[in-house]
């Protein structure tokens, strides 16, 4: 009997332990949205303090080869470098692939695309491209959500 009792504590602690808990629900998706919403509405703004604030501390962002922005500050230098030189920065494209929820973790993959108007009046341009984003819940963030890594590659 103390067999059954000790196999049957250890089957139960092991599932817990190792199941991962997806906590995708209707309120989830919608205050995500909002998050990412509040983005994109950052960017058009050209607010680089709300962009900013709406990433982790730790925001790790892999843009190909050799660019990547570590932190928050090296954040704030590429976004005030890009929105200076930009007359006008707006979102034209954005599809959700898929989203999945563990947690406090959100993981979504989009394919966008940013039309960038030049300051010098150069022709616009767009970039394309699929990003995987990971987001965490937090009480620090504006929306109660805060990028913590992001990687981008070309569009298919």
């Amino acid at each position: 009997m103390k067999f059954i009792i000790y196999f049957c504590c250890i089957l139960f602690f092991a599932t817990q332990v190792n199941a991962q808990k997806i906590t995708d629900t209707v309120d989830a998706r919608k205050s995500l949205n909002q998050a990412t919403d509040a983005i994109r509405a950052a960017f058009a703004k050209k607010d680089v303090d709300l962009v900013v604030q709406l990433h982790s501390p730790e925001i790790i962002k892999y843009f190909g080869g050799n660019n990547v922005v570590f932190g928050r500050a090296a954040l704030k230098r590429s976004l005030t470098d890009w929105f200076n030189n930009a007359k006008k920065i707006e979102f034209i494209g954005n599809r959700v692939e898929s989203t999945i929820f563990t947690g406090n973790t959100a993981v979504q993959t989009v394919i966008y695309a940013i039309k960038t108007t030049p300051g010098d009046g150069g022709p616009p341009v767009i970039a394309r491209g699929r990003s995987m984003v990971v987001f965490v819940r937090d009480k620090s963030s504006p929306t109660g959500w805060l990028s913590l890594r992001e990687i981008t590659q070309e569009a298919p």
